[in-house]
């Protein structure tokens, strides 16, 4: 048992118990506009209730009984030996000491510290507004406000972290005096396949709760264009017809083409217009055609050898589409001999036979005129010449 120690005020005297125990409480973290639960336990509460108050001391709950009128405060739990109550919507006046009391002889008190996270907003990047050109450095920025503590940003480009030279992270307290502003510069040289090249910006933060946030954005890159001629038809030929086709590529793409034939002084063509076209080939026409495309980045020259006196074997397009009729018509060829085979076969095993029966009496005549009466008595006798179709 502890001791008693009585003090007499007058005819009145108050008396407690010494080293008694004392209210526990936990320090709490909250990201800002959540809620925090603040929970005061004592063993020995000696009839005297607890009591929870804010960092300006004032009186939140005296027991289950309401002090100050914010809503964003509610009761949990009202106990002898516990108070708990909670607190929504926290903002980031909110962070400091809380205090829970129990009012015996002496007072005892514990203290809860309340830190609220300022949750970072989601990043800007600044310097890609206008395009790089190639092999260019370029400067980017990434800035996130509203963080507290300070957040950490980091780069990367596609699915790689970004590597350049970084300036390294300023960090700036915001006017509100609680929040900071982060900003992280990078700088690295582009090349043309950097050209819509995706660099996302990502901020880390404990209030983001393992969640990312973050902004991309696409780089555009200028860079030289190139160039090649490809001709339709394929196999050009004398009186055919032919296009040149000058494929430009590049950012920004080639604006205009120039046309020329090696050996001649005059230009064929300067316009807009990618396609050099021939109505009707001849064999004059055979050469070495070059184009040149330009773009505000440079010129590229591309050239095509035209040979219309076709030296070389024209490659048949058709040949598998021949040989499948060819094929057909094989087949049904032999088709036609098998049943020419067949029939011719069954005609003559089925030949027609012409059997005549002549007159009685005739085989044993002497002469033909004793064959002819002995035919006319045959008659007589009703024995007529009868032929017969087998």
């Amino acid at each position: 048992t502890s001791s008693a120690l009585c003090l007499i005020y007058g005819q009145f005297s108050v008396c407690g118990r010494l080293w008694k125990s004392q209210p526990t409480t936990s320090d709490e973290t909250v990201v800002a506009g959540g809620t925090v639960v603040l929970k005061c336990q004592v063993e020995d509460p000696d009839d005297s209730s607890l009591q929870w108050s804010n960092p300006a001391q004032q009186t939140l709950y005296f027991g289950e009984k309401r002090a100050l009128r914010d809503n964003r405060i509610q009761l949990q739990k009202s106990t002898p030996n516990e108070l708990t109550i909670s607190i929504s919507d926290v903002v980031l006046s909110d962070e400091g000491e809380y205090t829970c009391s129990i009012f015996t002889m002496p007072v005892r008190t514990a203290k809860a510290l309340v830190t609220v996270l300022g949750i970072p907003q989601k990043p800007q990047i600044f310097g890609h507004e206008q395009p790089i050109d190639e092999e260019k450095i370029a400067r980017l920025t990434c800035r996130s406000s509203g963080s507290k503590p300070a957040a950490q940003l980091r780069w990367r480009k596609g699915n790689k972290e970004l590597k350049g030279r970084y300036e390294g992270t300023e960090v700036v307290e915001d006017p509100n005096g609680k929040t900071f502003t982060v900003s992280s510069r990078v700088e690295f040289r582009v090349t043309k396949e950097d050209n819509d090249a995706e660099v996302t910006c990502t901020v880390d933060h404990e209030s983001l709760q393992n969640t990312e946030r973050s902004t991309t954005q696409k780089l555009q890159v200028h860079y030289k264009p190139t160039a090649k001629i490809e001709p339709h038809p394929l196999y050009p030929r004398e009186g055919e017809k032919l296009r040149l086709q000058c494929d430009g590529q590049g950012n920004p793409v080639p604006q205009e083409f120039l046309w020329e034939k090696e050996g001649s002084d005059t230009p064929l063509q300067l316009s807009s217009d990618s396609v050099l076209f021939f109505p009707f080939l001849n064999k004059s026409d055979s050469g070495t055609y070059v184009c040149t495309a330009t773009s505000s980045m440079g010129s590229v020259v591309a050239k095509y050898n035209l040979d219309v006196s076709d030296a070389s074997p024209v490659p048949s397009t058709s040949g598998p589409y021949h040989a499948v009729i060819g094929g057909v018509v094989a087949v049904i060829v032999f088709l036609l001999l098998s049943l020419l085979i067949v029939l011719g076969h069954y005609l003559i095993r089925h030949k027609g036979t012409y059997l005549t029966h002549e007159a009685k009496g005739s085989d044993d005549a002497p002469d033909a005129d004793t064959a002819i009466i002995n035919a006319e008595g045959g008659q007589a006798s009703g024995d007529d010449k009868k032929e017969y179709f087998i």
